[in-house]
């Protein structure tokens, strides 16, 4: 791959509505860290001169064959698999998943909310007229045990939270991990003992061929009866149906579900009504330009420095 350039042109690929807050973003954090860019959109330059594109799959760009120049690929988005599936996808281009703050504090907030819900039955107190007076008392956080599948930037994160409010927290990952306070499990044998122990479990995979109906109806029967399950990762986490086989059995007490195989959800889909769903608009966690753009600008320092990127995308992996 050629040198560097001293001012490299960055195209903007984002969705236009999006496009001013992250241009702004992207100038300032460049200012600020004084790096001397070329910040174009597309038409505003010559594709094969663009070394570097900060990427939205839902943005302008889906053909990446002009841009034979491209030293990365700036991915504003955590999860790659849509942008994995571009066919033109250059194979020798680094893709760069977005980590950052914004994306780990949000998650972390959605997920202690919808845990702290479950755990507190807060949905018994808000039941109107029918609410019973003597509702049972929840227990402790520390007699609380919870389950996080997936150990990444997210889920390590929502894992530490979680301990720190006493919850009595285990997690799982295919390859170990330690984290303070969090009892870690890996392989097989582990996710079986995740899974039996878990009273709220909650689902920060990511989607892969491997994470394809993770939760199907064998293991959401290792579930604790009446166990409750928060869903921010992926929708192809799920078996859609064995889910809702297990609702309408009360093996499941309650699924709250943020991401779905088809987004937006269809209005006639059964978790729209069912009692036991809560459906959020896969707002769990975004990205966000105000602390997104100085990640991605100091990817770019770092890449004209001669200096290693972060979080490149593992392509066998899918993450």
């Amino acid at each position: 791959m050629p040198a560097a350039t001293q001012s490299p042109v960055v195209l903007l690929a984002v969705e236009e509505d999006d496009s001013a807050a992250w241009a702004a973003e992207l100038e300032a954090a460049a200012a600020e860290q004084g790096l001397d860019m070329r910040l174009v959109r597309p038409g505003e330059a010559a594709p094969e001169a663009v070394e570097h594109m900060v990427f939205a799959g839902s943005g302008p760009v889906r053909d990446f064959t002009p841009y034979v120049g491209l030293r990365a690929i700036h991915s504003i988005w955590a999860g790659v698999e849509k942008v994995l599936a571009i066919p033109t996808l250059p194979a020798d281009v680094p893709l760069c998943r977005m980590v950052e703050p914004g994306l780990r504090w949000g998650m972390t907030e959605y997920v202690v909310g919808h845990v702290l819900r479950r755990h507190l039955g807060v949905d018994g107190f808000l039941a109107g007229p029918e609410a019973r007076w003597a509702e049972p008392v929840p227990p402790l956080a520390r007699d609380r045990r919870v389950g996080v599948l997936g150990l990444g930037e997210l889920g390590a994160d929502a894992a530490r939270a979680l301990s720190a409010l006493n919850f009595d927290v285990a997690g799982w990952s295919r390859s170990p991990r330690s984290i303070p306070g969090v009892a870690c499990h890996c392989g097989e044998d582990g996710l079986a003992a995740l899974l039996s122990r878990s009273e709220i479990l909650v689902c920060l995979l990511p989607a892969t061929p491997l994470t394809e109906n993770l939760l199907n109806a064998g293991r959401l029967a290792l579930l604790p009866r009446g166990a409750a399950i928060v869903n921010a990762g992926r929708g192809e986490l799920i078996d859609d149906s064995a889910l809702l086989a297990a609702l309408d059995a009360g093996r499941v007490g309650h699924a709250t579900l943020d991401v779905f195989r088809i987004e937006p959800l269809p209005t006639d889909h059964p978790y729209r009504a069912h009692p036991r769903v809560t459906v959020t608009p896969h707002v769990a966690s975004a990205t966000r330009p105000a602390t997104a753009a100085p990640e991605i600008v100091s990817q770019i320092v770092r890449f004209q420095a001669g200096e290693p990127l972060r979080h490149v995308v593992d392509r066998r992996l899918g993450y």
